[in-house]
């Protein structure tokens, strides 16, 4: 047991004898209990702190893990890569690192979001999110906080900084969105809206199981909307997918204007569509030819107009677990696909995020060994070799490392 939740137990102690005292039914034994935890949940609503001077503390010598959660580009070039540090679980947080070549070496970590405390009776994590460049030049970071892994409500948080290219980027107070999560980046409508996903999962874990039971209209894979460049959003519609995990969803529109919805679920990839800006949505069907594990994906809508996809598996029909990361496109708004760049053959390769560069370049990070090797890299390619299935141009590199921890893990 983590210690942590040793001191929890003995927090919770007083709360279970007073419940007993009262001589309740073991149902009412139990809603006070979850009573209790929700109180306890409150600890995940008290801001952050980043923390923009984080070295020696933080430094690879004493980072063990390493999970890829985004890449993104400034107005500039600077590339910036965000990843989980700690655990995929209740002591995670965030490291973020960037490049000034292009991605050829990168700086020691630069920020960190780091929420637990030894004053709380059980771990804060900092988990999942990512980073976005938006159009008017500033860079977003995204990320949730939540205690342990999922306390059944959680929450998305935003910090924005307007001078991401300067040498001391100065970011915003993190500001608090909504409850869940969000794993992917915004998509901008032909409207003008910026459409933001979030997911909110089926239940809380341990502890926390059958608290806010209040949200369960709301859970499933979210769409929120801004109006305003980001400073505000608003739930618009949700879609509830069978057989739901993190939904890590994802969006783009359509030729004709509608909208497609991939999502992860305990079965592999499912979609949904929408025809009136995301207010409400088709009912979920597994996507066309495209077969994936249980596994976070990448697609985009690129300047060429064509969608860019980014799944496991030597064929888009077919796939080998979290292994052959590979890059395809789409002519016709996801009904076929051709390509299949070769991103990386390895196992133990997963979460991909990316972008696409003025120039036409594509840059997409991911993860590998997150326990063991702990490494974040990216590639660097373009739509010609996703064509041809090899690296034709010759700014394209693939495999390019971003961090690796050198603390070995206990």
């Amino acid at each position: 047991m983590y210690p942590q939740l040793r001191k929890f137990s003995l927090v919770l102690l007083p709360a279970m004898l007073v419940a007993q005292s009262l001589d309740l039914t073991p149902e009412q034994t139990r809603a006070f209990e979850i009573s209790v935890m929700e109180k306890v949940a409150d600890l995940a609503l008290i801001p952050p702190t980043l923390n923009t001077s984080p070295l020696p503390q933080y430094d690879y010598d004493q980072l063990d893990y390493g999970m890829t959660i985004g890449i993104a580009r400034t107005p500039a070039g600077r590339l910036w890569s965000a990843w989980v540090a700690g655990e995929d679980g209740p002591k995670a947080f965030f490291v973020l690192a960037s490049s000034d070549d292009d991605g050829l070496t990168w700086s020691r970590p630069r920020l960190v979001i780091d929420a637990q405390s030894k004053n709380l009776p059980m771990f804060r994590s900092i988990l999942v999110g990512n980073l976005w460049t938006d159009p008017q030049g500033r860079l977003w970071l995204f990320f949730n906080q939540s205690m342990m892994q999922f306390d059944g409500r959680s929450g998305v948080w935003a910090a924005v900084c307007n001078n991401p290219d300067d040498a001391t980027p100065v970011w915003s107070a993190p500001r608090r969105i909504w409850h869940g999560f969000t794993l992917n980046k915004p998509t901008i409508l032909s409207t003008g809206e910026w459409l933001l996903p979030v997911s909110l999962n089926p239940r809380g874990y341990g502890p926390f199981e059958g608290a806010f039971t209040d949200l369960d209209p709301l859970r499933g894979a979210n769409l929120f909307v801004s109006m305003d460049k980001g400073a505000t959003w608003t739930r618009r519609g949700h879609v509830l997918f069978p057989n739901a995990t993190w939904d890590e969803h994802m969006t783009v529109e359509r030729k004709d204007g509608s909208l497609w919805m991939l999502a992860r679920t305990t079965t592999g990839l499912m979609q949904s569509t929408s025809t009136d800006g995301g207010k409400t949505w088709a009912t979920p069907s597994p996507p066309p030819q495209i077969n994936h594990p249980v596994s976070r994906f990448h697609f985009r809508r690129l300047a060429s107009g064509r969608i860019l996809l980014i799944k496991h598996g030597e064929t888009i029909d077919t796939h080998q677990g979290r292994s052959k990361l590979t890059a395809w496109l789409s002519d016709d708004d996801g009904f076929t696909w051709t390509g299949g760049l070769m991103l990386d053959e390895r196992t133990g390769i997963s979460y991909p995020d990316g972008f696409q560069a003025p120039d036409g370049s594509i840059y997409i990070s991911y993860d590998r060994n997150r326990s063991t090797d702990g490494e974040i890299l990216f590639a660097k390619f373009t739509e010609e070799d996703i064509l041809a299935r090899s690296v034709v141009n010759p700014k394209s590199r693939l495999k390019n490392l971003i961090s690796r921890p050198l603390r070995k893990r206990p």
